[in-house]
């Protein structure tokens, strides 16, 4: 289980299947793979280009909920590859003459370029844009920063696919609530990762074959130059065998297995290759090798054919690069070397990226997992965050808590008011009683002041009353 943060996520939408991969950076470099979680997109992705949205939404969502309890954290962004049969590029240029000789400055550049981006395709939209050169009188040059002119012109690859592919991809990211941090052109990431400096300095193609696209991407001087898609890869081939009422699981294996892109006619014997589901019936391996040779015969004259197209065909000094699933196919190199006469033909399985496995050893040494690693390389954000049911959890907890709380707070003042009550009544008691009892007392020395003044009242009366028979009886 995976419990640290900083866990980059990336996404490719191919057309056989959907894959999404987890790891992390280390401070060396390297990179750990943590998980790799595939989906079969049959019917789904077409050509590398969504097909039915909410197939690709089922198969995206099952890849997180997968990845989510493999790693034991909650991951709602990702990193995404763009791909698919409408990516490709146009060449454009833009110019700016000035009223006198100026220096050339990164503003009159960064001006070239929005009038650049400023292009309308129709039903394309430009994802990325390739300066190739920079025309200054008769010279080209790729940096013309600081130099002395009057004019201008600058020579840009754009790279273009579809107005709506990024659409699609944003529509099935957000209905399963996942945040894309950034969309990759696939095929310039794949290149990044797995051309070294030479060969894009000194010129070759990328030749990356897919299951139903094969992508070319030509290098020269440390420049892309040229890409295309072609709408033909491995699939294909499969598809092909199963016209021998083959099942297309069966298919891709005798494939794999026996299939060939360049046959061996110097033969004698013909062996005969009995089926999984039923051993009784079997097909002549020579048949299966004339299926798949036929098929890579035409997928790599339509390589051949867009290398030529791109007018590096004689300046590829490092020859072909290739890459994919289907470059596991038996003697591709022979067929591609045999149709264009080049004999530097190199199966890329080494990539820049210096990769940690662990138990994914297996899986990334087949070519067809390189762009999927490369997709990953490229970011650098960590995908994790709080899990929303874990966080209204803990907040219900919290709510509880404080409720607990206000209730305790609640009965120690109910009891302190109590304690203070009780004290108020007993030194009100105390008051009266003292009230009371003053008031007793103070009727008692009333009273006995009263019966005091009448004694003497009575007292002096009878004095009175004798000092008057005393005088009468003088008299």
């Amino acid at each position: 289980m995976a419990t640290d943060k900083d866990i980059i996520v990336a996404i490719e939408l191919g057309s056989s299947s959907i894959r999404g991969i987890a790891g992390r950076k280390n401070v060396d470099g390297t990179l750990h793979i943590l998980d790799i979680v595939e989906r079969k997109t049959k019917n789904c992705i077409r050509k590398g280009v969504i097909y039915n949205i909410d197939k690709t939404i089922q198969a995206l969502n099952s890849i997180f909920i997968q990845l989510r309890e493999d790693l034991n954290v909650y991951i709602n962004k990702a990193y995404v590859g763009i791909a698919g049969q409408s990516l490709c590029t146009i060449r454009n240029s833009a110019s700016r003459q000035m009223a006198n000789k100026v220096v050339i400055s990164s503003e009159i550049i960064d001006s070239l370029l929005d009038s650049n981006y400023n292009i309308n395709y129709p039903d394309k939209d430009i994802l990325d844009v390739k300066p190739q050169e920079y025309r200054i009188g008769t010279n080209y040059i790729t940096e013309p920063i600081g130099i002395l002119s009057n004019q201008i012109e600058g020579k840009f690859l754009n790279i273009v696919a579809r107005s709506t592919i990024k659409e699609s991809i944003q529509k099935c990211f957000d209905a399963v609530n996942i945040q894309i941090l950034d969309m990759f052109i696939a095929p310039l990431a794949l290149a990044d990762n797995i051309l070294t400096d030479n060969e894009k300095r000194t010129g070759c193609a990328l030749v990356d074959f897919g299951a139903e696209t094969t992508t070319v991407s030509i290098y020269k001087n440390n420049i892309l130059r040229y890409l295309s898609v072609i709408p033909l890869g491995g699939n294909n081939v499969t598809l092909d065998i199963c016209s021998k009422q083959l099942e297309e699981d069966e298919a891709e294996e005798l494939k794999i297995k026996y299939g060939t892109a360049f046959a061996d006619t110097s033969k004698d014997v013909v062996r005969h290759i009995p089926m999984s589901f039923d051993p009784s019936i079997t097909i002549a391996e020579d048949v299966l090798q004339e299926i798949t040779e036929a098929r890579m015969e035409e997928i790599i004259a339509n390589v051949w054919e867009q290398i030529q197209q791109s007018g590096y065909a004689d300046k590829l000094i490092s020859g072909i690069v290739i890459t994919g699933g289907a470059a596991n196919i038996r003697n591709i190199e022979k067929a591609i070397s045999y149709r264009t006469k080049n004999d530097k033909i190199k199966v890329a399985k080494t990539l820049h990226t210096m990769i940690i496995p662990d138990r994914f050893e297996d899986v990334i040494q087949e070519t067809n997992t390189n762009t999927l690693i490369s997709l990953l390389s490229c970011g650098d954000a960590d995908c994790t965050d709080e899990d929303p049911e874990e966080a209204e959890r803990r907040r219900q907890e919290e709510e509880q808590d404080r409720k607990r709380q206000e209730a305790e707070k609640r009965e120690r003042q109910q009891a302190k008011e109590k304690e203070e009550e009780e004290a108020r009544q007993k030194e009100q008691n105390k008051q009266n009683n003292d009230s009371h009892n003053s008031s007793d007392t103070e009727k008692s020395e009333e009273q006995e002041e009263k019966n005091k003044s009448g004694f003497m009242q009575s007292l002096k009366n009878r004095f009175i009353k004798i000092t008057k028979i005393f005088t009468e009886t003088e008299e």
